[in-house]
């Protein structure tokens, strides 16, 4: 037979792995293949979340504190510029990437956006067509201001300004024009104050930069609506902020100097001061003259003479007969015009009568004083002092405290230590009282431990890496559930050929059987009980081992 099928020797089965990435995809089973796929979809969500958890951070607040009306413009150009933008807790804040927050801001500040920022001199730099007097006078107003803000706000201690002024239209009569006001409202830093003379800076920068404006029409409040600066007229009438700041001041350096002389005497937390000043803010303007008579034995100085006379001749009375040549007028006198003129004759039957007046008034210098005292202000009118000093401790050698007051002679030595530190004035009417007390102590409650896991810092950094451990540990869970296995799949060596297996070929067929693989060394053989025992039995009985193998022979040469 040509075709005969006979057995051949026993050959391994030949697997052909495959050798491509996308053969052995292919070769997958079809679970592992959707385990596969869903795992890398997933871990590719898982980062895309983890990058946008990531980008939070880098967020910081472009403006702050908008309106609704600016904050819906600056959202809307963002919206424009296509820069991304998120909102703080309950809206009053927008934020946008730390890298772009300088850059969105100026390109928005050339946009005039937000409407509510402060304008100062650019507002006139572009004035409209056909602008009224009185639009120009408002123009100019909100310029003024916006520069007043902004070098207000430059100030250290103030970290927001607001300015108003209060311009009046001027009119042709000089009498009847007002004059102009400001009021400045200052929001200051936590814990920062403002001092006299920054306040007094404050004022004059307002009122030299409006023309007419008097210092005294400038008001300055805080933010919490206190007057700083001192109102005209109120003299008399009460304490301004500033009168009650040097008040405070003057206070609180008595209390100070009291408590640096007691405490290591008595021992810190010993003793409790308090000291009140009266101080007196009236001023007082006092002008006298005072007249002396000359001193000494010099003779008076003479300050003016003054001398009057005067001399009246009196007329001629008639006299003699009654008659023609009485009632005749008196002949004119007449003397010749060289040589020595005649005695004047007196008129014919009449007499003179002459009137003469002398007057003499003398001035003397006297001595005259003229004084004019003002008074300073903020001068300390009464000072009164109060402290109380704890019972004295003692420690006996066995560790015991005991406490004890103190005697008459120490609290006086206390009291004479309080006066000399605080000036103590007896004309004055100033009082020193110490007073020896023992303090209660009560017991403080004791604050329970937060533990560690409810520490405000611990909580909030757990809060923000909750996201990405969440993630973090989401991502872990797909690798472990999904991708792995299929990998483990995917890359499993191919299985070792069964024992016995046999290849059946067609003797002289037209296919040839595969190229047999190299041959593998073979193991050395192990020991094997049976044939050690066959071994010793033979060395040991070699005629009982003779016959079992003749009677093996004998039994298979037998016929079948």
């Amino acid at each position: 037979m040509a075709n005969a099928v006979t057995p051949l020797n026993p050959i391994p089965l030949v697997h052909a792995e495959p050798r491509t990435l996308g053969q052995r995809l292919a070769a997958l089973p079809l679970r592992a293949v959707v385990m596969l796929g869903a795992g890398t979809a997933a871990l590719a969500a898982v980062a895309v979340a983890l990058a946008i958890n990531g980008g939070k951070g880098d967020y910081k607040v472009l403006f702050s504190g908008l309106a609704d009306k600016d904050g819906g413009a600056v959202i809307e150009q963002l919206t424009q510029m296509k820069v991304p933008y998120r909102h703080s807790e309950g809206g009053s804040a927008i934020l946008v990437p730390a890298d772009k927050v300088h850059d969105v801001r100026m390109r928005l500040g050339l946009l005039g956006l937000p409407k509510a920022s402060i304008g100062g001199y650019e507002l006139l730099d572009a004035p409209k067509f056909g602008q009224t007097q009185a639009g120009e006078n408002v123009a100019i107003k909100r310029a003024t201001e916006g520069e007043l803000m902004r070098t207000i706000g430059s100030l250290s201690a103030v970290q927001s300004a607001r300015v108003l002024l209060a311009l009046p239209q001027q009119n042709g009569f000089f009498r009847e024009q007002q004059k102009p006001a400001a009021s400045v409202v200052v929001t200051l830093h936590p814990g920062r104050t403002l001092d006299r003379a920054q306040l007094a800076g404050i004022v004059h920068l307002v009122s030299s930069s409006v023309p007419e404006l008097s210092p005294k029409a400038v008001s300055v409040v805080d933010g919490s609506g206190a007057l700083l600066t001192a109102q005209e007229g109120s003299n008399g009438q009460g304490l301004d902020a500033q009168q009650l700041q040097y008040v405070q001041q003057i206070e609180s350096s008595m209390q100070r100097r009291v408590i640096e002389l007691l405490e290591p005497v008595v021992g810190r937390e010993n003793l409790r001061a308090t000291v009140t000043a009266d101080v007196d803010f009236s001023e007082t303007l006092q002008v006298s003259e005072e007249y002396k008579p000359n001193q000494g034995e010099a003779a008076a100085t003479v300050k003016s003479l003054q001398t009057l006379e005067s001399s009246q001749p009196g007329g001629t009375a008639p006299s003699g007969v009654p008659g023609a040549q009485s009632n005749q007028p008196p002949v004119p006198a007449s003397a010749p015009v060289n040589g020595a003129s005649q005695k004047l004759q007196a008129a014919q039957g009449g007499t003179s009568n002459a009137n003469s007046r002398r007057e003499s008034t003398t001035s003397y210098e006297v001595d005259k004083t003229q004084r004019t005292t003002r008074a300073a202000t903020g001068t300390v009118k009464r000072l009164s002092a109060a402290v109380v000093v704890n019972h004295s401790s003692k420690t006996d050698a066995k560790g015991k405290t005991t406490s004890a007051p103190l005697t008459d002679a120490e609290v006086e030595k206390l009291t004479a230590l309080v006066q000399q530190g605080i000036g103590f004035n007896k004309d004055r009417g100033d009082t020193v009282r110490v007073i020896n007390a023992p303090f209660r102590t009560e017991p403080v409650p004791k604050v329970a431990d937060v533990p560690l896991w409810q520490q405000p810092w611990v909580q909030d950094l757990l809060r923000a890496a909750a996201a990405p451990v969440a993630l973090a540990f989401t991502a872990l869970l797909i690798v472990m559930t999904l991708i792995r296995p299929a990998l483990k799949t995917l890359f499993v060596p191919p299985p070792a050929p069964e024992k016995g297996s046999q290849v059946d070929a067609v003797v002289d067929g037209p296919e040839a059987l595969p190229a047999p693989e190299p041959s593998l060394a073979l193991e050395a053989p192990k020991p094997n009980a049976h044939l050690e025992s066959a071994r010793a039995l033979a060395r040991q009985n070699p005629a009982a081992v003779a016959n079992i193998v003749r009677s093996i022979i004998n039994k298979d040469e037998a016929p079948a």
